[in-house]
């Protein structure tokens, strides 16, 4: 067997080793997310729980459906932003015992779980906005105005925390999203509450909610379909799995790829794996290492085990691409 792995968390560094038997094994470079992601997770809880208290009593206060929804979905991002905290700080566990990967995939049950959760809020504030509209409520507009327009600032201010680290992990994705939808629904209400001033028009409160729910559901709903694709082991969204299957084919030597598998470790990480045909495979350990070296620069595949097969008589049982 021969590896070539490694574990880092801020510069990439790779080891090789020696090949027996044909098999190899190479993993090259992990990807984590931004050291500094766990003080913009702090921030963003702090800063929220303050505001989701705020919105509440200004919400109570005034009649205002639109802040109580606001403030419920405020309250969701707050367990989401926990969620996503909670699920980086696991991923650097190291591996032990039977959890051989450590918790990295901890990132995306909590993006998922997130997605869920954000699509449960939606149902709450639908569901009160539709009551509404046979029960009309007046409220006092100024202090909305006030209260949503602090939501603008603090939601804004904290999606800036995090979309550096929104590019390359779903995880961070999830906590980005929360945070710029919110600021835009904040947004929203100062603009509905203003508009009630002027008009006297009540319905505008309920409508109001209801585009807030839209609007979530459709800034939630790729964030729940990607998540839901990692849960379940597709390559992740961004990698081409045949361009992978043409690089390994290409390479020196290589005469067939089969049981070509790519799936994500964690939201920053992917695994790959893959049986290539190469019966002239004198050159083994300079082969791996050139091998896995252009799978993370190309691919951004950091854990890599490729097994080498030489003997084309013979054709490997997991050859028929039907076969998993």
């Amino acid at each position: 067997m021969a590896h070539d792995d490694a574990h880092d968390h801020d510069d990439h560094t790779s080891h090789d080793h020696g090949h027996d038997h044909g098999h190899s094994h190479a993993g090259g470079h992990h990807h984590h997310a931004p050291a500094n992601m766990g003080r913009a997770f702090a921030i963003g809880v702090i800063l929220n729980t303050a505001f989701v208290a705020a919105e509440v009593a200004a919400g109570l206060w005034t009649g205002s459906l639109a802040l109580l929804a606001d403030a419920g979905h405020n309250l969701s991002d707050v367990l989401s932003l926990l969620l996503a905290w909670g699920a980086t700080i696991l991923a650097r566990r190291a591996p032990a015992g039977r959890r051989t990967y450590g918790l990295r995939k901890a990132t995306i049950l909590a993006s998922l779980a997130n997605a869920i959760l954000l699509l449960v809020a939606v149902g709450a504030i639908a569901s009160e906005a539709v009551r509404r509209f046979a029960e009309p409520a007046s409220i006092d507009s100024d202090i909305v105005m006030l209260t949503a327009g602090l939501g603008v600032l603090i939601n804004g201010a904290t999606a800036l925390l995090f979309m550096r680290g929104s590019h390359d992990d779903l995880n961070v994705r999830g906590a980005f999203l929360h945070m710029a939808a919110d600021a835009g629904v904040s947004l929203a209400v100062v603009a509905g509450a203003f508009m009630m001033a002027r008009t006297g028009l009540l319905w505008i409160d309920p409508v109001l909610s209801l585009v807030i729910a839209g609007v979530i559901v459709l800034g939630t709903w790729s964030l729940l379909r990607d998540s839901a694709d990692l849960a379940m082991d597709a390559a992740p969204r961004g990698i081409d799995v045949e361009a992978v299957r043409r690089y390994l084919a290409g390479l020196p030597g290589v005469e067939g790829v089969h049981d070509l598998h790519i799936w994500a470790l964690s939201t920053t990480e992917t695994a790959m794996t893959a049986h290539v045909l190469r019966p002239r495979n004198a050159d083994s350990d300079s082969f791996l290492h050139i091998a896995c070296e252009g799978l993370e620069t190309r691919f951004r595949i950091g854990h890599a085990t490729l097994q080498v097969e030489t003997d084309a008589a013979h054709a490997c049982r997991l050859a028929p691409a039907e076969v998993v």
